[in-house]
């Protein structure tokens, strides 16, 4: 499988804030409506994030979606 290209600053953003808080990603996967190889797909770049997911991703998580979008948080900044 592929990565996808440009999803890295949001995908490292979930990665960081599922580490700093200590939650599994099977648990945000069910929590956003996701199975846990989508969501997993999602954390590591092999499916394109939209929108939508976006926002599911961030309430599940319980943070604001510019969370997600902020380059200067992700460690490929």
């Amino acid at each position: 499988m592929r990565k996808v290209t440009g999803n890295a600053p949001v995908s490292d953003n979930i990665a960081r804030i599922l580490n700093e808080k200590g939650l599994k990603q099977a648990a945000v996967a069910k929590k956003a409506g996701y199975s846990r190889q989508v969501f997993c797909n999602i954390v590591n770049d092999y499916r394109n994030i939209l929108p939508q997911d976006i926002m599911r991703i961030a309430s599940a998580l319980e943070v604001e979606p510019i969370e997600l979008l902020n380059k200067e948080k992700s460690k490929g900044a």
